[in-house]
């Protein structure tokens, strides 16, 4: 098995500049870069070091271990935010804690390194913090404070594209899913089951049952084009449509249909948003894949975990056979894919005891 390929918001650069304690192959090519440095360093900084192999392998260890500590201690800094505190989510707070991070590591290496030189020299500690330390300890961090602002810039830059590029991601899958919904919705045997329901009305002389399921129908399509543009939809909006739908396929099926709808009151909903269209897709697959009769009718069941939080539908398992063309098999697909970007917790998919269940997770704003 080959390895995996890194995150999309790893540049190249990150490879060598940024300490991957997974790659023993990235450390060494960083290692070779401190090696190079530290050469170029050493002659800039002391010269005369040149005229002596002695001096240069004191002056060329001490600057290879200032660099090494300083690269280690902001390229693991860098690292260890990326992972708890992105820019894209509180870049307030990761600024603060860059500033604390790499600043405060910063300075406690070239205060160590210094402490290291006095004592390779024989002088007192307490110079450390006298006068004529002063630039001593005040250009290296400069210079750390100049590469530092770059690295976290470069993450920075790096994870503001791959938000952008995940939220173009999830607006495509948003598009294709109100689009399949409202081809579904417009699909010929829809509109004729619908239509075929309503001459039913009109022939039984029902005139109230007809013009509500007219209002429900005109419901369903509303919604469809006004919530396929937004990311997230108030939960209680969802189950509004929902009931607008079992409406239509409980007035189709009659008694063939059993529905039951287990949910605390509507103020309890009012934390929780889900993608758009989601609950609707589960409800027209139980419809769609398995048959209904009035001897023994299809059970559906929606409920709603506030601790997990999650909504749970479930229904009686009894796969009927499609023609072809009738379903893609693509709408969980895509719904997975949606929630993929919107959150960390999975869409999760089974058959418990003779139903088939799908817990959609609830978002929190």
């Amino acid at each position: 098995m080959s390895a995996p390929a890194p995150p999309a918001s790893v540049s190249p650069l990150d490879v060598v500049f940024m300490p991957q304690a997974a790659s023993v192959a990235n450390v060494g090519r960083a290692l070779k870069i401190l090696v190079v440095v530290s050469v170029v360093i050493s002659v800039i900084v002391n010269p005369r070091a040149l005229t002596s192999w002695s001096d240069f392998a004191i002056a060329y260890g001490y600057t290879f271990m200032y660099s090494g500590g300083l690269w280690l201690t902001n390229g693991y800094a860098v690292g260890w935010l990326n992972r708890r505190y992105t820019w894209t989510e509180r870049p307030g707070r990761r600024l603060l804690l860059t500033l604390a991070v790499s600043l405060g590591g910063s300075v406690a290496v070239i205060l160590l390194m210094n402490a290291v030189l006095l004592l390779l020299r024989g002088r007192p500690l307490a110079r450390l913090f006298s006068g004529d330390m002063y630039w001593a300890l005040l250009l290296p961090l400069i210079v750390t404070v100049i590469i530092s602002l770059f690295n976290h810039s470069r993450a920075f830059f790096f994870q503001w594209r791959d938000a952008s590029v995940r939220a173009e991601r999830l607006e495509k899958e948003t598009a294709v899913a109100r689009l399949d919904s409202l081809r579904r919705q417009v699909d010929p045997h829809f509109l004729f089951n619908s239509l075929n329901a309503l001459t039913s009305l009109v022939e039984e002389n029902d005139p109230a049952r007809a013009v509500r399921f007219i209002r429900q129908l005109s419901q369903v399509y509303r919604y469809v084009l006004d919530s396929g543009g937004q990311e997230l939809v108030p939960l209680a909006d969802e189950l509004r449509f929902a009931e607008s739908y079992l409406f239509l396929q409980k007035t189709r099926l009659g008694d063939a249909l059993a529905v039951e709808l287990a949910l605390p009151p509507a103020a309890a909903l009012a934390p929780f948003f889900v993608p758009p269209l989601a609950l609707q897709l589960l409800l027209e697959n139980v419809v769609k894949h398995n048959t209904a009769f009035q001897t023994d009718p299809l059970r559906l069941r929606v409920t709603l975990d506030a601790g997990a939080p999650s909504l749970t539908v479930r229904n009686t398992l009894r796969p009927r056979r499609l023609a072809p063309g009738e379903s893609s098999g693509l709408g969980l697909k895509n719904l997975a894919a949606r929630y993929a970007f919107l959150t960390g917790k999975p869409l999760a998919v089974g058959e418990e005891a003779g139903e088939f269940v799908v817990t959609l997770p609830l978002l929190v704003i």
